[in-house]
């Protein structure tokens, strides 16, 4: 059977495997969560969208699929899903619950840092020997216990985006480090075994430097890290991102998630590990359009049979929609596929570019299929009132928001490395 065609599952794939040149097992795995998520996600998202709860269940439920480990190496027990073939099954994911892709992504993302991607990072062969033996520790969890990773990033100031030092802490003591600080917006507080906490190292009377940057896994029942605030989001309101705190949080050397000065390098050499945000984005995309095509022609559970397609103005509609979702997903394809350590000027560009078209462009879909659909495409009774409020958060994500994207695009279009005007 071809893997674009799934007699199981009614909707066909974002990115069939034969116009997108996929390999065979790409497109099944990609096949398998398209699956995974019309089967499982889909009927819980309403839910948990509307208690704000996160939904454990479909991780573990993922654990049972195999998709916690997607992107763990194979030499360690894992499926190796390179970056291009995550993002495509991280679409699939979202586009039946976007808060559930979204917090798989801040999971999946310990992995493929830790994995894929060092590995494609120069180390001295004795901290890329260590970081192996540290880095099987943490899978075995994951795939023998279905531990759960989560990524906490942001702290409400400039460290996020990459301009300065995290404002979280960790201080070298005998065995480990001591960690303070905290993260706001972390998706999957209080629900995650193990938070991936970036933070920085501060040697005694030394200044803090982004080079100094370490990536630490902290348990989530460690002594001094505790879970504040509430959650109640205009969207994604099941990644349940509420403040993480951290106080004297002793955290051993075996949780290095990455050794020493290899996260600094990866963000300045492989910038595309800050694109995984998008693939959800990219679903409520597709979900937006495909509420519009099934409502139109009178096929949407829980409305009357009633077709609307005849009206030339619904036409129109679904037209524009069309082509503003293949611009979106041509563009979006393109950055994926070419994510490598030290790209061009160019695919970085290219890169910024597919994340602030995502990021508006699933949010422009989504209202006009409300527009297109009519008032009751508003009823909470629907998943489309979810998706519009879910793609609207896309823009506001950091460390790439839009206006991030946009604001490097027209610096880095205009100026060379190392040119100023004075």
């Amino acid at each position: 059977m071809r893997a674009d065609i799934d007699r199981h599952d009614a909707d066909a794939p974002i990115f069939a495997a034969r116009a997108f040149r996929l390999s065979e097992p790409d497109a099944d795995l990609i096949a398998r969560a398209r699956a995974f998520g019309r089967r499982v996600l889909a009927p819980r998202a309403a839910a948990h969208d509307r208690d704000a709860t996160f939904p454990i269940e479909n991780f573990r439920d993922m654990h049972g699929e195999r998709l916690l480990g997607i992107c763990i190496p194979r030499e360690h027990g894992g499926t190796g899903a390179d970056f291009r073939t995550y993002c495509l099954a991280a679409a699939e994911l979202g586009r039946y619950c976007g808060a559930t892709a979204l917090s798989w992504n801040m999971h999946v993302c310990s992995t493929l840092w830790s994995g894929a991607l060092a590995d494609d990072l120069e180390m001295s062969a004795e901290d890329r020997g260590a970081h192996r033996t540290r880095r099987e520790a943490h899978y075995r969890r994951i795939l023998d216990d279905g531990a759960v990773y989560s990524q906490p990033f942001s702290e409400g100031g400039a460290a996020a985006a990459g301009v300065v030092a995290f404002g979280t802490e960790a201080r070298p003591v005998d065995g480990g480090f001591m960690v303070n600080g905290k993260k706001i917006f972390a998706s999957l507080s209080g629900a995650a075994d193990y938070y991936g906490v970036l933070c920085t190292e501060r040697l005694e009377g030394a200044a803090a430097s982004r080079r100094n940057t370490l990536y630490l896994a902290v348990p989530a029942d460690a002594p001094g890290v505790s879970v504040t605030g509430d959650w109640d989001p205009l969207g994604m309101r099941a990644t349940v991102s509420r403040t993480l705190v951290f106080r004297d949080v002793f955290v051993p050397d075996d949780a290095m998630l990455m050794p020493r000065g290899v996260y600094f390098l990866a963000a300045t050499r492989w910038p595309h590990m800050f694109l995984t945000l998008s693939p959800t984005y990219m679903g409520l995309a597709q979900a937006a359009y495909d509420f519009t095509i099934r409502y139109l022609r009178g096929e949407m559970p829980g409305t009357p049979p009633v077709k609307r397609r005849m009206f030339p103005t619904k036409q129109i509609a679904v037209a524009e929609m069309h082509i503003q979702l293949e611009q979106t997903k041509a563009l979006w394809f393109q950055a994926v596929s070419e994510a490598c350590a030290n790209p061009s000027k160019e695919q970085v560009l290219r890169a910024y570019a597919a994340q602030f078209t995502v990021m508006e462009n699933a949010n422009a879909i989504a209202a006009k299929a409300i527009r297109t659909c009519g008032g009751q495409a508003m009823l909470k009774s629907l998943a489309l009132e979810r998706i519009f409020r879910d793609s609207r958060c896309g823009a506001l994500m950091l460390p790439w928001t839009a206006e991030i994207c946009l604001d490097r695009i027209g610096r880095d279009a205009l100026y060379e490395p190392g040119e100023t005007d004075e």
